[in-house]
């Protein structure tokens, strides 16, 4: 059978450009996948997906017009029901087999085989494949049913009545295989070659798609369409380059600015405009905002990063002279600077500390009070986590103080991603110091993955301080995460939390912060365990982050085995015991540690407080292999302490592999759990002194 490409596309009124890339991938992906389940494309088949603002559109190619026929078994059921003790067919046998389109003639050639304890009848047939037509109409359907639409346009189609529900009302559907069209159905339209180009460049209203071989190329020719979302992106970025270097500027990196310019337009054409350099007294974060999100434009920078007055539009038209496009665009985002420069300089004329009791009209939560009762919280922990780092603890709880409020200032209104950014240029202007303002912007980070961290330990007090107010509160009223459902994004906040401690790195106790945030709030308001559970909560979230560092689950194990809430050591310590277990006796010596440790644990269990306290004495060891182990432990034990307390724990545990032979002929030579109780209890202690020697970096019995 001959194959041909395959061509699909979807005209609509304009896609959200957001999730155009999206959309434009899963349409592509699903529709190939039922053709691919179905026999008509093979399973390697490539496609090549196309995007645009209007359309929806994939390629399949080498797709059969008929699917090959398939050898089916079915098992009808067991013998016993399906014959009667002569062998003739039962009235459920002949039902069955009519099911399936056979009748008694069929019943001689049915096969008996053993299915588990009882005999059972098999019938083989054919299925036949599907054609084209029948096996596009069901994957088209089952592609609209799943596409990742968030929000659904419920339209009427032209007959009035018929109610069509898709992400915005569609136009036209072309159903290509090869030159011949495929006679399909969706949303009410029925397939042809007829689609529309550019609204306003292209040749013609209407477009007759010739083959699915070459539908890109004539949509660009003669509608004036890149249909490929990738080539309109690339196309997008090569303009901007080639112009901002023209001005000795860089355009602002923003992939997903870029990602929804692309699915604004069907054939981009970048140009330049320019706002008066007055505008540039406003902090730049402003400026960049107001451009990028109200207006889809590139601001663009200096080789310092500083922003210029000069910016990037993306237009989705080429007139022969676009002053006129570039100055309209100017004249639209002048009012929106205006106000960004009106906001600043309002803001400033009143200082953040006057608008501290206006948080006492923000409501936090209706359970856990005001945004000011939360700032007064904030500021306690942060100073007493500022004295623990040994900083200036009246300077965090300004800074806390001070943190939420240009949550009331008009700047941050308008533009709520710029709170704590507006809040470090507001308490800069009202003559706070650069620690306190850095502080107030600081306490955010990090906002996400791979942002980064508050700088300085004022800064990180604040941090610390806002993010385990937040998770020991919202946790302790019972808004635990469920699934994928986190509204009050507490494990981002743990995962801060986390980074702050780790990546700082900051020698602070994460169990007795979480008690002191508990200890904050008003005596039976939160849960008598929030601060146990949110640890557990914590301690998941530190698994899941150091996995993601690509560290083995039997590393991250052996280390929190040990690590007792030094939560700042634990990179350290994995990259220590990654060094170790690449030692060809490190699996050795991770199953002798396990060996100590059983041996311990019926020591404990069988000799309980005898062994409490218990130290090893010298004049006990009778056997040579046993004073033979001890000595080499003291020889051993100040260099492996010394390592430990410089941090590098690869050479801690590297030095334990010098142990392996005297641990072994230990074993070999003497009886641990023997009868006399002086002795037993002596090696014992013997044990318990080599498993703390063993284990001070990482419990290593893990990597057995």
């Amino acid at each position: 059978m001959s194959t041909k490409n395959l061509l699909v596309e979807l005209l609509v009124e304009e896609l959200p450009p957001k999730s155009l890339q999206k959309l434009g991938e899963s349409f592509a992906q699903l529709l190939a996948n039922s053709l691919k389940e179905q026999g008509l494309a093979a399973q390697d088949a490539e496609l090549v997906w196309y995007a645009t603002p209007r359309r929806l559109a994939v390629v399949v190619k080498e797709v059969l017009s008929q699917a090959a026929d398939k050898a089916v078994t079915h098992k009808l059921m067991p013998a016993s029901v399906g014959l009667t003790a002569e062998g003739q067919a039962t009235p459920a046998l002949l039902k069955k087999l009519a099911s399936l389109g056979a009748d008694a003639s069929a019943v001689a050639q049915l096969k008996r085989a053993m299915d588990g304890k009882a005999e059972a009848l098999f019938y083989d047939s054919v299925l036949r494949g599907a054609n084209l037509t029948m096996g596009l109409q069901k994957a088209l359907s089952e592609t609209l049913s799943k596409l990742p639409i968030a929000k659904v346009m419920s339209y009427q189609l032209a007959d009035g009545w018929e109610t069509v529900n898709f992400v915005r009302p569609a136009q036209g559907l072309v159903a290509l295989h090869g030159e011949d069209v495929v006679a399909v159905n969706a949303l009410g339209l029925t397939a042809g070659r007829v689609t529309q180009g550019h609204r306003f460049e292209a040749l013609a209203a209407k477009i007759i798609i010739k083959d699915a071989y070459h539908y890109a190329q004539q949509l660009e020719q003669e509608g004036a369409v890149i249909a490929s979302f990738e080539q309109r992106r690339s196309e997008i970025v090569h303009q901007m380059h080639a112009l901002a270097a023209a001005q000795q500027l860089k355009a602002i990196d923003d992939a997903a600015l870029l990602d929804e310019v692309t699915g604004l337009v069907e054939r981009p054409h970048v140009l330049l405009g320019q706002f008066e350099s007055s505008f540039l007294e406003v902090p730049q974060e402003c400026l960049i905002l107001t451009m990028k999100a109200n207006q889809k434009y590139f601001p663009l920078l200096d080789k310092t990063g500083q922003l210029s007055n000069k910016f990037l539009i993306v237009s989705n038209i080429t007139p022969a002279d676009a002053s006129l496009v570039i100055q309209g665009n100017e004249r639209v985002v002048r009012p929106r600077l205006a106000d960004a420069k009106f906001f600043f300089n309002q803001d400033r004329k009143k200082s953040l500390e006057a608008r501290l009791p206006g948080l006492a009209k923000v409501v936090y939560h209706n359970q856990l009070g005001t945004q000011l009762e939360r700032s007064e919280r904030v500021a306690k922990l942060a100073g007493t986590i500022a004295r623990l780092l040994d900083t200036d603890k009246d300077q965090a709880i300004l800074a806390a103080r001070l943190a939420k409020a240009d949550l009331l200032t008009d700047m941050v209104g308008e533009f709520p991603e710029l709170q704590g950014v507006m809040g470090r240029y507001y308490a800069l202007h009202d003559g706070q110091h650069k620690v306190v303002a850095d502080a107030i912007e600081g306490h955010y980070h990090p906002r996400f993955a791979g942002d980064f961290l508050p700088q300085g330990p004022i800064a990180c007090a604040v941090a610390l301080a806002d993010k385990l107010e937040t998770l020991v509160g919202i946790y302790g009223i019972g808004q635990v995460p469920t699934g994928d459902k986190d509204p009050f994004g507490l494990r981002r906040h743990a995962l801060g939390i986390l980074r702050i401690l780790i990546e700082t790195p900051l020698d602070l106790s994460l169990s007795a912060l979480l008690k002191l945030a508990a200890n904050n709030f008003p005596a039976g308001l939160l849960s008598a365990t929030v601060a146990s559970d949110v640890e557990h909560f914590v301690g998941e979230r530190l698994r899941h982050y150091l996995r993601e560092q690509n560290f083995e689950v039997a590393h991250i194990d052996a280390v929190l085995a040990v690590l007792a809430g030094r939560t700042h050591q634990v990179l350290p310590r994995l990259q220590g015991v990654r060094k170790f277990a690449a030692l060809s006796t490190a699996q050795d010596l991770a199953a002798a540690n396990k060996r100590v440790q059983n041996i311990m644990r019926k020591n404990a269990e069988e000799l309980g407080a005898q062994m409490d306290g218990a130290t090893v004495k010298p004049s006990l060891l009778h056997e040579a292999c046993e004073r033979d182990l001890y000595s080499a432990m003291q020889d051993i034990k100040p260099m492996a302490n010394d390592y430990l307390a410089r941090g590098d724990y690869g050479q801690n545990l590297k030095i334990l592999v010098t142990l392996k032979p005297f641990i072994d002929d230990f074993f070999a030579g003497v009886m641990v759990m023997c009868q006399e109780p002086e002795l037993r209890i002596n090696r014992g202690a013997l044990l318990q002194e080599l498993g703390a020697l063993m284990n001070q970096a990482a419990d290593i019995s893990k990597l057995s």
